[in-house]
């Protein structure tokens, strides 16, 4: 996952790309980027860290422009930044082009074969939102006679887009002297959301990964962008929008409800908080049929996702809730902190236990999934130093089985702890007294109580359904050698877990 913002508007936009971005830093860490245009020029400044220490007043002041893009990188990957994959991309030919992306392309290696020996384009950096610049740019010079831009242009390179590239995307992209470009994969799986303000110059649009952006820039929630479909913004704030998938299905990723998404967003319609809430009530119910003999004295979440969760199972279980750790503000999300190493050494960074809340008590973790294990054995083994007389642990969200090829750091079976184990052998291996899984039937109902129109679900992490349709056992393994590789020869894979094939097949 990666957090993405587009702003088109009647005064200068870099500190509503600054703030939102920040307001994003949760989907992503490790780099940070925004490209403004003033006319047909565009401004640029990216780097790695947080988006606190990539800009400072000076490159502020050169982004000039009413209209932008900025990008917050998630390295699916584990891997750290090297430099080069920072976003937004930028190609000149034959429009100028900026692109900033979401998600990861399942085809990319192919694409970028056919970049190389068809489209005659070449590929810099091993990032796939590269490709996926480098694909809307060819299909905008394939759908433009004369090399002269319409709207009927740029919605027709779209429905190219979507006819070559696979996997969950979602984008926005600034053409130059035209405007903002933005649309969504044809299963909807990554987030994007339309706000719109008025103003006394005019309306003003914001696209982005969360309301939350919306909300706090001062803006209204205007709609979702529909799986499949575009959104262009010129620069006079004209709104144009169409579907350019042959066909769609909304299949949302459900990881974004159990732990991706801040609480405070809505995605399709769905409040994230609520649908946290919803999973504390189905599991509370199934612990009380599965697990009816657990002495509890004490619910205590794991901060932040799992606190709604934690909360209704305490109240429906008639226990009392505790706030058991504090969390340091100042260290990242340890699910995607690049490395095994540094996501270990960082939870006792980022936790510490209040010991009377453990001392000589019985105590249910409540935590909002159970990814690699490294988080929850390191947390199970707090609580027992702080004196826990037993340390049961449940997970709002099922056991992730399967390897996520869709944006999120879970490439590899090998590394998730519930691929090749019972829940029997997964709550030894964390050293709990007890473990409790959320069903997947329960975790769905959860959602769709939020919000009964959405239907479908990209779960693949926990049931091994790909809902493109296209990801294969070959893929998997391909995928899986990758990131071996890149464990060994500590190689930077870039923005969304996409090698350079060929580097892979010369070892």
């Amino acid at each position: 996952m990666c957090g993405i913002i587009g702003v088109v508007a009647a005064t200068p936009v870099n500190e509503l790309l600054y703030d939102g971005l920040q307001v994003l830093q949760h989907r992503g860490q490790d780099a940070a980027g925004i490209a403004t245009a003033d006319g047909a020029k565009f401004n640029m400044h990216k780097g790695p860290g947080l988006v606190r220490d990539v800009f400072r007043t000076r490159n502020m002041r050169s982004l000039v422009g009413n209209w932008g893009i900025g990008h917050c990188r998630y390295p699916t990957a584990g891997s750290a930044y090297n430099g080069n994959e920072a976003q937004p991309f930028y190609v000149n030919s034959p429009f100028g082009i900026m692109l900033a992306h979401n998600g990861n392309l399942t085809n990319a290696d192919e694409l970028k074969r056919e970049m190389y020996l068809q489209d005659l384009r070449h590929i810099n950096t091993n990032s796939d939102s590269e490709v996926l610049l480098n694909v809307l740019a060819h299909e905008l010079q394939a759908a433009s006679p004369g090399f002269r831009l319409d709207d009927d242009t740029i919605f027709r390179a779209v429905v190219g887009v979507h006819r070559r590239v696979r996997g969950a995307y979602a984008v926005v992209a600034m053409i130059a002297g035209y405007g903002l470009l933005a649309f969504r994969d044809p299963f909807g799986i990554r987030p994007l959301i339309i706000g719109r303000n008025e103003t006394a110059a005019g309306t003003e649009y914001l696209v982005a990964s969360e309301s939350v952006a919306i909300d706090t820039l001062g803006f209204e929630v205007l709609r979702d962008v529909a799986p499949g479909e575009a959104v262009l913004i010129d620069i006079d704030g004209n709104f144009m929008a169409r579907q350019c998938a042959e066909r769609s299905l909304q299949a949302p990723c459900m990881f974004e409800f159990v732990y991706l998404a801040r609480p405070d967003s809505l995605i399709d319609g769905i409040s994230v908080y609520a649908t946290r809430v919803k999973m504390g009530e189905y599991l509370a119910e199934r612990i009380r049929r599965m697990s009816p003999r657990m002495d509890i004295d004490t619910v205590v979440p794991i901060p932040d996702s799992s606190r709604p969760s934690a909360m209704e199972l305490a109240s429906r279980l008639g226990l009392p809730y505790r706030e058991g750790f504090v969390k340091n503000r100042y260290i990242g999300r340890t699910f995607i902190m690049p490395g095994q190493a540094s996501r270990r050494k960082s939870v006792r960074q980022k936790l510490n236990a209040i010991a009377q809340e453990f001392r000589g008590k019985s105590v249910l973790l409540v935590d909002d999934s159970i990814v690699r294990g490294t988080t929850s054995s390191e947390i199970v083994q707090m609580a027992r130093d702080a004196g826990a007389r037993k340390v049961y642990f449940a997970s709002a969200a099922p056991p992730v089985r399967f390897a996520n090829v869709y944006g999120i750091d879970m490439p590899s079976r090998n590394e998730l702890i519930a691929a090749h184990r019972s829940d029997e052998e997964i709550c030894r291996e964390i050293g709990a007294d007890g473990l409790v899984y959320q069903s997947l039937e329960d975790l769905k109902a959860a959602v769709r109580e939020v919000n009964p129109a959405i239907v479908h679900f990209e779960t693949s992490c926990f049931d091994g359904h790909y809902i493109t349709g296209d990801v294969t056992a070959e893929y998997l393994s391909n995928v899986e050698m990758q990131r071996d590789h890149v464990a060994r020869a500590g190689i930077d894979d870039g923005e969304d877990g996409q090698l350079d094939l060929n580097l892979v097949m010369s070892h």
